[in-house]
């Protein structure tokens, strides 16, 4: 059981609750101020004037409204601003939203009425996820969009993924006996007025990030090991006079991986000794996607440490406005709904991670390409050559795909767009640099696992299972179980998914 409440979330715990099956529970003292936080804007609200209980929203705030109306006020909001479009957010995406959203609750400066944070409890102990569209949300006065969606939900309406169907939702409520909310004081733009969209598809990237980066890791050992190159670009020695903490930790993993192969070679047993060669054949040095892994692969790790940094301060925060704080007995009017601290996160991960799968796609062309590799079939084609065609087909689905990444790695960060009569004359678009991130990530799955396809074929090629390293050898074994040897050409697109799901549900290594 996760408690939610007075101590910050870690992704550890986000992560057990998202893929390891915990339950949350709402921490008792923090429900207790989540409820003197409510009583206090109960009564502070009476005879003034403040945003969005009696007045209207954004550039219509100077219009206030008539208490007999400030209820239906925030029906009215949450209903006009369920207004999204594209595709429903996976529920993953959308389990990360209402643990974002449920966390900023908790902290007891919102205002809402506890039925709010136990109801959002329930949803995700019980499975049940908004139909959250991905388009909407400009990410400044909060992902409104998005979370107006959610906030339809909690009043027993819109629709909800429940065992993998889409249902109306009064429909599930009624099946699950749970109870639609009621607007009490402001629950209406409490609910939309945050970032907890663009935050929850955060966790879910940074999650997703590390397991790429451990994954880049092993297959860039293991196109080190089969090529038998030189260890000394992995040593500790070399690495630790550049003092980057990213370079030195993923050096020291490669080392890990390959700490007993029979195929790395080492420097002085071979070149630091007496030669009479005019021309070597052997390279004395590796192409740079072989040789400077930790230097590439360095700075992935390294964003990522400060991406997590940033979005679980964001997670453990109160992103909405006005801010009500029952302690110092004010309501504060301000901004943090804005989205800028996970856009520009969010921007600077789809940038590393399109990186790694360039690496991957550099390293996928190395083992490709007999003129560059002196070592290999062309395509690595276990055939015979010109009637079979190997892994020539599966190339060309890598390239295009880390074309389209490079692509979506504009950042959105610096591209604003004004609009709400230009109150919002500054946005973030944090909700789609999230979602642009998180497809970057996907897409890399699938170049990495074209790469493992390729690389077992080059095992086989050379028939050096034995030698490779205890660690290289097993992953070689788990992917062979899913995806045997092949000589005869046939359609590669199922091993593709199988070898991406397997990629995705196995943490072979901590990066």
């Amino acid at each position: 059981m996760i408690l939610v409440g007075r101590k910050a979330l870690s992704l550890d715990e986000v992560y057990r609750v998202m893929f390891g099956q915990e339950k949350l529970e709402l921490e008792e003292t923090a429900l207790q101020e989540v409820e003197k936080n409510f009583q206090f804007l109960q009564q502070f609200s009476a005879k003034k004037l403040i945003y969005g209980i009696n007045t209207g929203f954004g550039p219509m705030a100077q219009y206030r409204i008539p208490e007999a109306d400030t209820l239906q006020l925030q029906y009215n909001l949450i209903r006009s601003h369920s207004s999204g479009a594209g595709k429903c957010m996976s529920p993953l995406l959308t389990k990360g939203l209402m643990i974002a959203r449920l966390s900023s609750f908790m902290q007891a400066h919102s205002g809402v009425h506890p039925e709010v944070v136990a109801l959002l409890r329930d949803l995700i102990n019980k499975d049940v996820y908004p139909c959250i569209y991905e388009h909407g949300g400009v990410g400044a006065s909060g992902d409104l969009v998005q979370l107006a969606h959610l906030a339809l939900v909690l009043i027993g309406e819109g629709e909800v993924y429940y065992k993998d169907q889409l249902h109306p939702t009064a429909e599930v409520f009624a099946k699950l006996g749970l109870q639609p909310i009621k607007v009490h004081i402001r629950e209406g733009l409490a609910v939309i007025n945050g970032t907890s969209a663009m935050t929850g598809v955060g966790l879910v990237n940074l999650i997703e990030a590390r397991k790429l980066l451990g994954w880049s890791c092993i297959v860039s050992a293991m196109i080190n090991e089969i090529v038998e190159a030189f260890d000394d670009h992995l040593s500790y020695e070399l690495n630790i006079v550049k003092h980057h903490t990213g370079q030195n930790h993923v050096a020291a993993v490669m080392r890990g991986i390959l700490k007993d192969s029979k195929m790395i070679r080492h420097r002085p047993d071979h070149l630091y000794k007496e030669l009479e060669e005019e021309i070597f054949k052997d390279k004395v040095q590796e192409y740079y996607s072989l040789r400077c892994v930790p230097q590439i692969l360095g700075p992935v790790h390294d964003t990522l440490a400060h991406a997590e940094k940033v979005v679980l301060a964001e997670l453990n925060s109160v992103s909405d406005n006005p801010v009500v704080d029952h302690h110092n007995q004010n309501v504060y009017h301000g901004g943090n709904f804005h989205g800028d601290y996970i856009s520009l996160e969010m921007d600077k991960l789809k940038i590393a991670i399109t990186k790694l799968s360039m690496l991957s796609e550099r390293q996928l062309n190395y083992l490709m390409n007999d003129k560059l590799n002196h070592k290999f079939p062309p395509f690595m084609n276990l055939g015979k050559l010109g009637f079979n065609f190997g892994m020539q087909g599966v190339q060309f689905t890598a390239t295009s795909t880390v074309a389209e990444n490079q692509t979506l790695s504009f950042p959105m960060y610096v591209h604003s767009i004004p609009n709400n009569n230009d109150n919002q004359d500054i946005v973030s678009m944090g909700c789609n640099a999230a979602l642009m991130a998180n497809k970057v990530i996907e897409n890399t799955f699938e170049v990495l696992a074209i790469q493992v396809m390729t690389m077992l074929q080059a095992v086989d090629y050379l028939g050096c299972e034995d030698r490779l390293s205890t660690f290289s050898k097993r992953i070689y074994q788990e992917v062979r179980a899913i995806f045997p040897k092949f000589i005869e050409d046939s359609p590669r697109y199922t091993d593709i998914r199988k070898i991406k799901e397997y990629l995705v549900q196995q943490v072979p290594v901590s990066v």
